[in-house]
């Protein structure tokens, strides 16, 4: 079995923001293998969040961002479980990315069941259209129509966006990882952006 050093915890540690113990497991699990490690934290982060899932989220905060230059501003309300973890600074780290990221990716809900009927419907009709205007086939064309509305969904909910701070995760995935970390259920409840000039 590898031996599992003090560095490569800390090395996992400031990758991943896990706690130490749940470093050494990770290190240990997989034998020292640095990517497996991250993958299990991962997993492990996946499984407390689905044990949290139904537990109400009633205290938080609402943060607030205004973008460099006073052009974009965001409130976003997130909620977790207890007031003292409300106050933790990873809460509201997590609570301020989220901002950033609103700022930065403008989502139109903060999930599928979020967005209106009439915004999927017209998008819908929209991408029908562009399909049968290349010439598609009838048979073809709705189910162009629904991959295109399918990548429209995940691209304008905020938690199936790739993460700003790193792509190749979702922000569900973010959101899965800081439960994990901080042993509460947490959830963005909503969030409004202002553009100046947008009407």
């Amino acid at each position: 079995m590898a031996k599992i050093t003090a560095d490569m915890v800390k090395e996992l540690r400031s990758s991943t923001g896990a706690g130490i113990m749940d470093c050494k497991e990770a290190l240990a699990q997989s034998e020292g293998d640095f990517e497996k490690a991250v993958e299990f934290l991962r997993k492990k982060g996946l499984a407390t969040a689905k044990k949290r899932a139904g537990r109400a989220t009633t205290e938080g905060t609402v943060c607030a961002y205004i973008h460099t230059g006073g052009k974009i501003g965001v409130l976003v309300e997130v909620n977790c479980e207890t007031d003292f973890v409300a106050k933790t600074d990873d809460f509201q780290q997590f609570a301020r990315n989220m901002a950033m990221q609103i700022a930065a990716t403008s989502p139109l809900g903060v999930r599928t069941e979020d967005i209106s009927e009439e915004v999927v419907h017209k998008e819908r009709q929209i991408y029908r259209a562009q399909a049968l205007e290349t010439g598609k086939p009838e048979k073809m064309v709705d189910k162009i129509a629904e991959g295109k509305l399918s990548k429209f969904l995940k691209d304008n909910c905020l938690m199936d966006q790739p993460y700003v701070r790193d792509p190749n995760r979702t922000v569900q995935d973010v959101l899965n990882e800081v439960i994990g970390k901080i042993g509460e259920n947490i959830s963005v409840r909503r969030f409004v952006r202002f553009q100046v000039g947008e009407s």
